[in-house]
């Protein structure tokens, strides 16, 4: 029997410095990511062997890295580096869904965050 599986990694939230303006730039703020990874797990559930799985303790590493290492003027480029690097290192992956918030945002106006969805596929 095939499956669709995927994993969920739900509301990280990160301290960053993204933003078109020099005060996001050097201030920073919080980020919160949710991430989808589309990928087969039927060896896993077969085996319940972690190596035959999506480390998610490892993705959890890499999209902090990703987040805090560089800084993006957008959010939209910031969700596409985490899709394609999740997919780049982790071959299980076929596709991911990135959804990036931006708390606070500085807009003329009250909201609670501004999120961004990028879909990426292998």
């Amino acid at each position: 029997m095939k499956t669709f599986d995927i994993i969920k990694l739900h509301n990280a939230v990160f301290y960053a410095y993204h933003g078109a303006l020099t005060d996001e730039q050097t201030l920073g703020g919080k980020f919160e990511v949710d991430v989808e990874l589309h990928c087969d797990l039927s060896a896993a559930k077969e085996t319940d062997d972690l190596d035959k799985t999506v480390n998610y303790e490892k993705v959890y590493s890499l999209m902090k890295k990703i987040v805090t290492e560089k800084k993006y003027y957008l959010i939209e480029a910031l969700a596409h580096a985490l899709g394609t690097g999740i997919i780049s290192n982790f071959h299980q992956v076929q596709k991911t869904i990135v959804r990036v918030r931006k708390l606070g945002a500085p807009i003329h106006g009250v909201v609670d965050s501004v999120e961004v969805q990028i879909e990426t596929i292998r």
